[in-house]
């Protein structure tokens, strides 16, 4: 029986009611695979809010549900980026000199928010996740050509310190960091769809070594859900990630037959949505 392998759920839960969610998980995969490709990230913003709401019917424990949430949608990220990350290297689109140069900022600030993840609360999760992407969709929104730091990206220290800042808030947002890296990319002159591109290689810096951190900071936490490694829940990962690898090739294709434009309109629409859902359930 599947109530046996998941101890301390009812067994009415396992009804149509389950059914909806698990369509609604496939359908927030599919979505997420096709963001992934499209805006360079890991589909992350989408998971993060729908695998919540899935640990709520389940009764999680509160303590732990937001943490479940943002491992699990890391450990999804993983296939997801590098697959978003091959096609858009496949175009010669990607800036393979940035990525080379985060590869140790990046796993740096995994690893710092590895060791905040397991003291910070569910709520200083969420805040930190609204709180950047209202951030991001305002300057997506507003953004003009001349709102320029540089005309091209710094080197030694900016750099490896921004390599490192992104890293740490997109494991803490349990996202791929295609968010901030964009945010970066564009605002020191690089063109918005190189920016997509690269951050599809970020999204896999973080994720791999973010995934690893979560199992760790959450080893034998109490009140985690059955099939879970650390923060990381296996079960939501496989029932998620062959969707998204499906659908990331589709986003890339798309990517680069928009305008410039219309796709920092749509992400940040994209991001405002999220921003507002998070914020909202901060008073729930």
């Amino acid at each position: 029986m599947l109530s046996d392998l998941l101890p301390g759920l009812a067994p009415d839960l396992f009804s149509v009611e389950i059914l909806g969610l698990v369509v609604a998980l496939l359908a927030a995969g599919a979505i997420a695979g096709l963001l992934a490709g499209l805006f360079g990230i890991g589909g992350g913003a989408v998971l993060v809010p729908v695998l919540y709401q899935f640990l709520v019917l389940l009764e999680v424990d509160e303590s732990v549900r937001m943490h479940v949430a943002v491992a699990t949608s890391l450990g999804i990220i993983v296939p997801t980026s590098v697959r978003s990350y091959l096609g858009h290297r496949a175009r010669g689109a990607v800036d393979e000199a940035l990525l080379k140069s985060w590869l140790v900022p990046l796993p740096l600030g995994v690893v710092l928010a590895s060791l905040v993840a397991a003291h910070v609360s569910g709520d200083g999760l969420k805040g930190i996740f609204a709180g950047i992407a209202l951030l991001v969709s305002l300057r997506m929104f507003f953004n003009r050509d001349s709102w320029r730091l540089g005309t091209d990206i710094p080197g030694f220290p900016i750099r490896p310190l921004c390599g490192v800042v992104i890293g740490f808030l997109a494991t803490l947002m349990g996202i791929g960091g295609g968010v901030m890296n964009n945010t970066f990319m564009t605002l020191y002159g690089r063109p918005i769809h190189q920016a997509v591109a690269t951050s599809a290689g970020v999204g896999a810096l973080i994720s791999v070594p973010g995934v690893l951190g979560m199992m760790w900071a959450g080893w034998n936490a109490p009140g985690l859900p059955a099939f879970s490694l650390g923060y990381v829940n296996l079960l939501g990962v496989l029932l998620i990630m062959p969707i998204t690898t499906l659908t990331a090739p589709i986003g890339v294709r798309l990517a680069h037959a928009w305008p410039k434009r219309r796709l920092e309109l749509g992400f940040g629409i994209f991001l405002l949505i999220v921003a507002i859902r998070f914020g909202l359930s901060l008073f729930e």
